[in-house]
């Protein structure tokens, strides 16, 4: 078994659900990238016996690391460093270059917002300068203000602990400087090299894919020394296989199975996104989008990636009638006809976008999100797209979705998305 590791992110208002955790899920990544077992993330608040009770939890299931990101601002309640220290009997002392290096970042705040009160701003970098002692504690170079320390404990018996900063930017950018410190290497020195192989489909559902895996399960030997995890995300079902060395050829076993099984709906077998494959494909290409009840969320997700504006020509938001006559100039007769939710006005609204454009590439969405203006014709979750080229080359799709109005509509642009991909690859709607 390869070392154990586990998460603790602090912070009442993450605990409360004020602010949403995405450190806990970054790091659960890097730990298991870096081959280590990832046995618990725990979310406590900011009372010290919580941290305490949450890094003794962790300790007692034989983690060998734990890391905490959050609580090591300026203010009294930011206590992380603190709890650590005692936690692995340490001290706590000051350390005066460290506070004059964070005075250097802090200081263009008082020319910025000159009734900021100078002293309380030296009294919390004094508090952020005050480190767990011991010259075998290796302190992180702050990114913010907040320095961060792999702290290792004077009862062997107990795990090392890499503290770190809440903000996720900051924690990120922290990471690679923590692994590189010999206290974590000495820490999952245990860790064993898996190797990680993630697949991703799309038009299935995870029962299909459990039923895969039971085909399977005999035809390679057995699952021992592989790990598989399956997850419906987005729409898209993934699948990750960790294999131990000794254990990679079954593991390659298995992915072939999965992509013999499901040739049509495998989509990716190196981890790549279908944002990642849609960028890849539209390289070259002027996009354009019309959108009706995704009210812009697939221009929003083109335009996340840097380097967007290459390829996208923009979008409109058509969401009455009117708009959709006035804006895309889709005929008001045909959606009367055919109802605005409906195949006819989706292909209408992708010649729009065509035109508007002058793009060479158009997505046009259309449907009901819910929770209300559904029928028995066209329920709630029902929607309609066109992708289509300037050759006249489309593929359209009509289907109900799943889930509340959020799902529906995050959802629509994951089915954009995959028709977009097929029809650049010259593959039919499946």
């Amino acid at each position: 078994m390869s070392a154990r590791a586990g998460v603790v992110v602090t912070g009442t208002e993450v605990l409360t659900g004020r602010v949403r955790d995405t450190n806990g899920p970054w790091l659960a990544d890097r730990l298991l990238e870096l081959g280590l077992e990832l046995a618990h993330i725990t979310i406590c608040g900011d009372r010290p016996e919580d941290m305490e009770a949450a890094l003794r939890f962790q300790a007692d299931q034989g983690c060998d690391l734990i890391v905490t990101s959050g609580g090591l601002g300026p203010t009294a309640d930011d206590l992380t460093m603190e709890v650590v220290a005692r936690f692995c009997g340490r001290g706590m002392v000051h350390d005066p270059e460290l506070e004059q290096r964070i005075q250097a970042i802090v200081r263009p705040l008082l020319a910025r917002f000159p009734r900021i009160d100078e002293e309380a701003l030296r009294k919390g970098s004094e508090k952020q300068a005050t480190v767990p002692e011991g010259s075998d504690v290796p302190v992180l170079e702050p990114v913010g203000t907040a320095p961060g320390a792999v702290v290792t404990p004077v009862d062997s018996d107990r795990p090392a602990i890499v503290v770190l900063p809440g903000p996720p930017r900051e924690l990120q950018a922290m990471w690679s400087a923590a692994v590189e410190t010999d206290a974590f290497e000495a820490a999952t020195a245990g860790r064993v090299d898996y190797e990680q192989r993630m697949l991703r489909l799309f038009g299935m559902p995870e029962s299909e894919i459990a039923e895969t895996l039971r085909v399977a399960e005999p035809r390679v030997g057995g699952f021992d020394g592989l790990e598989i995890t399956t997850c419906l995300r987005r729409g898209e079902v993934e699948v990750v296989i960790r294999a131990t060395p000794e254990e990679r050829a079954r593991a390659a076993a298995l992915e072939d199975i999965i992509a013999e099984r499901h040739p049509n709906l495998l989509f990716s077998r190196d981890g790549s996104l279908i944002d990642d494959q849609v960028a890849e494909l539209l390289a070259g290409r002027w996009i354009a989008l019309a959108e009706s009840c995704t009210g812009g969320l697939l221009a929003a997700r083109l335009t996340e990636r840097a380097g967007s504006s290459a390829y996208v020509a923009g979008g409109v938001v058509s969401y009455s009638n009117e708009s959709k006559n006035e804006l895309l100039g889709v005929d008001l007769g045909l959606i009367e006809a055919h109802g605005a939710v409906s195949l006819e006005v989706a292909e209408a609204m992708a010649d729009g976008a065509l035109a508007r454009f002058e793009a060479d590439t158009a997505v046009a969405i259309t449907g009901v999100a819910g929770p209300g203006g559904g029928s028995d014709a066209k329920p709630v979750g029902y929607v309609c797209w066109c992708v289509k080229k300037s050759d006249g080359a489309q593929l359209l799709r009509d289907t109900r979705l799943p889930g509340g109005r959020a799902d529906v509509r995050d959802r629509a642009t994951t089915v954009a998305m995959h028709l977009l991909r097929r029809l650049l690859r010259g593959e039919p709607a499946v």
